[in-house]
């Protein structure tokens, strides 16, 4: 609790009792929070209308929930002046006509200031939402950059699996976000993003949900995608993001808090946690895509009676090869010092490269690194296999 109230500036509450009585109010958002409220992190603001009344609706958003609760107009306009006195640092009001801003500056109080509209669509009003997703469709510019939506917001009929595509990577990441220490996250590396669509999602969550500063690039090896992607955050204002154009085996490993590699082919997804090990990240999210390295070696090898069977077949080798690789990769993950979990990303429906492998750094004892060891060798004996790539560029 600040021990001096903030004075509200006048011009402020009547511009947005104004959008009330206008119908123009859409939505407002608090945020830069500095108050004392462990986890929270910014409180969203919409109309709703409840027993036929109008109430205002507050989603608090923290680090691992939302809590929502409705006020009449009224009282919710002193709850959000109680909020800027509570540690809210930053204030829009988004309404059909202009935006409303208000800033803390440091020993002066809130500077206020109003600009062009951001949105031209009012939100619903509706108390029960059909389903809420962490990336809207209404408002992203990208979005309707990359050929998802249209201009009004609509999410186009080819382009509902790669929208369902993009929130359910978001929902995923979530916990895993939400792990990381404060103040760590400052560089979030995406290994072959190709067309950027789950660089750009991540950089919207990671800027406009979690109100962090984090710095977001993507590496691609195609330059006419580069440079479409650069001009694409270039235009929706996302000064921290940008896309450099080269290989996974060739960028650096320093300086990256998160890594991923989505459908990096073959070896190329070896390359990225690779990178990631030596940079110390603290998260590396890998999709894996093919997997010829193993295959081959377990092709070329004389396969255990045990799982002939599994192996005569083309379909069957190819997916031994694929469990075994990704196997290994985890169990190398783990000999760094990192926990590792093997899920589902998105269901065949969408798209048959469907395995994420995700490694949370973490420690681990010299004992448990030789019963690692042990493991990844037992892998490698009953399946033929002589040395996973990954092996050899760690140097193991």
């Amino acid at each position: 609790m600040l021990n001096t109230p903030v004075v509200i500036p006048t011009e402020f509450l009547t511009a947005l009792g104004e959008s009330f009585e206008q119908d123009s109010f859409i939505k407002l958002t608090l945020g830069k929070y500095r108050g004392e409220v462990a986890g929270l992190k910014n409180i969203y603001i919409r109309k709703v209308v409840i027993k036929g009344k109008p109430h205002l609706a507050f989603t608090s958003r923290f680090k691992t929930r939302d809590i929502v609760k409705n006020y009449p107009f009224d009282d919710g306009v002193a709850r959000i002046t109680e909020q800027l006195n509570e540690g809210f640092q930053h204030c829009t009001c988004f309404t059909l006509h202009k935006d409303l801003i208000l800033d803390l500056q440091p020993g002066q109080g809130f500077r206020f200031r109003q600009v062009a509209p951001t949105l031209q669509t009012p939100v619903s009003d509706t108390h029960d939402k059909t389903k809420k997703r962490l990336i809207p469709a209404l408002d992203k510019p990208y979005l309707h950059a990359l050929q998802i939506t249209d201009a009004v917001g609509n999410v186009y009929k080819n382009a509902q699996d790669k929208y369902k595509q993009i929130n359910q990577f978001i929902n995923l990441l979530h916990p895993m976000i939400s792990a990381i220490p404060a103040g760590s996250l400052k560089q979030v590396v995406d290994m072959g993003s190709g067309k950027g669509y789950l660089t750009f999602a991540l950089y919207d969550y990671l800027h406009q949900v979690l109100g962090l500063d984090t710095a977001v690039r993507g590496i691609e090896f195609r330059p006419d995608l580069v440079e479409l992607c650069n001009q694409i955050a270039e235009d929706s204002g996302f000064k921290k993001l940008d896309f450099v154009e080269g290989s996974i085996a060739d960028y650096p490993p320093t300086g990256i808090n998160m890594l991923i590699a989505l459908h990096a082919c073959d070896t190329a997804t070896d390359d990225a946690i690779c990178k990631g090990i030596l940079a110390g990240a603290e998260l590396i999210v890998v999709a894996p895509c093919c997997h010829k390295q193993i295959r081959k070696e377990m092709s070329k090898a004389k396969q255990q009676p045990e799982i002939a069977a599994l192996t005569n077949h083309g379909i069957f080798m190819e997916r031994q090869a694929e469990m075994v690789t990704d196997a290994l990769r985890s169990l190398i993950l783990e000999y760094y010092g990192y926990k590792t979990k093997v899920f589902e990303f998105i269901s065949d429906a969408h798209t048959p490269k469907n395995v994420l492998v995700v490694g949370t750094k973490a420690t681990i004892s010299p004992v448990d690194q030789e019963e690692v060891l042990k493991q990844i060798q037992a892998v490698k004996t009953f399946y033929g296999v002589n040395c996973h790539y990954l092996e050899k560029l760690m140097e193991l």
